[in-house]
């Protein structure tokens, strides 16, 4: 059973859109959030973690085109909004050991802006007040956004 605080964080942002649709859920999504500097994507492969990190760069005005950091796990831009920005793809680690020492927890701590793909791989080491950011796929052309921990049933 929840809280009342944690009730509160349930689902603020709750979104159904289309790839037509991406940069305005990015406009609102950046409206929401920027408070916070780790954003940890939750979603299956093919959900289009990295295509809604990639749009959102575009508009944080990152001169250079960003892609998913697979095998190089972290991608490091400048952004002409916010700042520095570290893209994480966790996909690859085995550990939290691991994920150390790729450099992980140094950019957690940077003060950088942080979003984090495949976050599952190394929760602990995700600091407190990250924006947890859930995609799920609802069909071939829909996807649906929503921050915060999904409601549990009682």
């Amino acid at each position: 059973m929840w809280t009342d605080a944690a009730s509160a964080y349930l689902c603020r942002m709750d979104a159904i859109y289309t790839l037509e649709q991406l940069d305005k859920v990015v406009q609102l999504l950046w409206r929401e959030g920027k408070k916070h500097k780790t954003w940890a994507f939750y979603a299956p492969m093919g959900a289009g973690k990295t295509t809604l990190i990639h749009t959102l760069c575009k508009q944080l005005q990152v001169p250079k085109q960003a892609s998913s950091p697979t095998f190089a796990i972290i991608s490091e831009y400048a952004s002409e909004v916010a700042g520095g920005i570290y893209h994480m793809d966790w996909y690859r680690l085995k550990s939290e050991e691991e994920a150390i020492q790729a450099g992980v927890e140094d950019a957690l701590t940077s003060g950088f802006y942080c979003f984090v793909e495949w976050p599952e791989k190394a929760e602990a080491l995700l600091p407190e007040d990250t924006l947890v950011i859930h995609i799920e796929v609802l069909d071939a052309h829909t996807r649906r956004l929503f921050t915060g921990q999904p409601e549990e049933s009682e």
